[in-house]
């Protein structure tokens, strides 16, 4: 029976939802006369533009017809699920037309291997090709590139999209090999060092030719799916840092397992998603990006797990609180991003504003420094720093404010989205949800007292 357009499109939308790599443009290219469609660098997946729109994407897949058989995916060729696939010429006019409605401001293309990964990648090309030549679309596009795909066709596809990303999917080669027999190490990380390269050299000529042509201009970025697979938290933060140092990545993604098989290789059906985890991630992440940290600051060989009850930056500085108090009006810069309830924009504004004037704690809350949690590590002009009071009861004060809040959703007759396991065993073994945070939670206190 013949797939309507609508048909394809409900189960190629459906079947890409497990790809998160959605994130902001990255780069900019304003409409000109004779083209459809404008790009801007904050805007994308339910993200803002700076005159405040609110943006989207069409995130679809070419096809879901697999030739793979990684165990993690639902799209996998041994899996019973209904397949679909687009025309070129379908997928690049429903873009368009979406674009007409005002629906999306950008089009995330992926795809399943159909056949072959160059026979894939030609496909995408010809999509891109459609919209860029023939529709003359201007808008964001971030395309994947499929492991395997020979470097000719991911240098054309760099010249047509604004991001590209290559998936990382597993933290290692052996957990690749067991569960993606069909990928290998080499397969993704020759295209991400070729997009790297490329990238780099496409950044050079700009510099001499303005006009040159651009190449992915956005970066690159790639996804990790955490839990699938037994690697711990230390070893994919040092693998995402990796890639930051080498392929200078624009992010990594990182995407909670769910359960979509029933493998012996894999968690049981009945697992649920270690979204808790997937959040310290991201937190640890950011660290390493904006922060100035060091994937062996965050997590160590004797801790290669992150803190549940405390965010990765709250859970150093406890680790460290031998090294605060600190002054804000004198401590170097790279001090004060490590600072709990300091982030980057408030450091910046310290940074700038002391050279004028000594700070108080006036000064410092209009700067965004969120107090409740930086008053036991900081001092200021006519602030010696916040006594929290001697002994175990001090120490709790101290926690109270440290730990995140993400977790403990207080007053919520529900679990928190991010509730740590030991909640979850207290609400199976009968206890209220409420009664279950708060039991922990104290339980969490005390015990991070006793670390300070």
């Amino acid at each position: 029976m013949e797939q309507s357009l609508m048909d394809k499109l409900t189960i190629l939308a459906d079947s890409a939802k497990y790809d998160v790599a959605c994130t902001s443009s990255g780069a900019s290219h304003p409409a000109k006369r004779g083209t459809i469609g404008s790009c801007y660098a904050p805007g994308c997946c339910h993200a803002f533009t700076a005159d405040g729109r609110c943006v989207s994407l069409l995130k679809v897949l070419m096809s879901n017809c697999c030739a793979f058989d990684c165990s993690y995916c639902v799209n996998r060729k041994s899996n019973d699920v209904p397949r679909a696939t687009f025309s070129p010429r379908e997928l690049a006019e429903l873009t368009i037309e979406f674009y007409r409605r005002n629906y999306i401001e950008g089009l995330f293309l992926s795809s399943a291997v159909l056949g072959t990964p160059d026979y894939t990648t030609e496909r995408m090309l010809t999509v891109l090709r459609l919209l860029r030549n023939e529709y003359h679309f201007g808008g964001y596009i971030h395309a994947k590139t499929i492991p395997g795909t020979s470097p000719e066709l991911i240098q054309q596809m760099g010249y047509l999209a604004d991001r590209l990303s290559v998936n990382v999917e597993l933290p290692s080669e052996q957990s690749l090999h067991l569960l993606a027999p069909d990928k290998g190490r080499h397969s993704i990380f020759r295209p991400m060092k070729q997009i790297s390269v490329a990238g780099e050299e496409s950044r050079q000529e700009l510099t001499l030719y303005r006009h040159a042509p651009k190449f992915a201009p956005a970066g690159q970025s790639t996804q990790m799916i955490v839990g699938a697979s037994p690697e711990t938290d230390y070893h994919i933060l040092q693998l995402s840092e990796g890639m930051y140092q080498k392929y200078g990545l624009k992010r990594v993604f990182y995407s909670a397992y769910i359960p979509v098989s029933d493998d012996t290789r894999l968690p049981a059906l009945d697992t649920k998603p270690p979204l808790l985890r997937e959040h310290r991630l991201y937190q640890a992440d950011w660290l390493l990006r904006f922060y100035q940290f060091k994937a062996d600051e965050i997590l160590d060989k004797d801790n290669q797990s992150f803190n549940p009850y405390l965010d990765p930056k709250c859970n150093w500085a406890v680790q460290h609180y031998g090294l605060f108090p600190v002054d804000v009006n004198r401590a170097p810069f790279e001090m004060l991003l490590r600072v709990p309830g300091i982030g980057p924009k408030s450091a910046r504004r310290i940074r700038d504003a002391r050279r004028l004037s000594a700070l108080g704690l006036d000064e410092l809350k209009r700067m965004g420094v969120v107090l409740k949690r930086a008053q036991y590590f900081i001092t200021c002009r006519g602030f010696s720093g916040a006594h929290p009071g001697r002994g175990s009861a001090g120490r709790e004060r101290i926690t109270r404010a440290l730990i995140d809040p993400n977790v403990f959703s207080a007053g919520a007759e529900q679990l928190s989205m991010f509730a740590p396991p030991a909640v979850d065993r207290l609400v199976e073994q009968g206890v209220p949800p409420r009664a279950a945070q708060r039991m922990v939670r104290e339980e969490a206190v005390q015990r991070l007292a006793r670390a300070l």
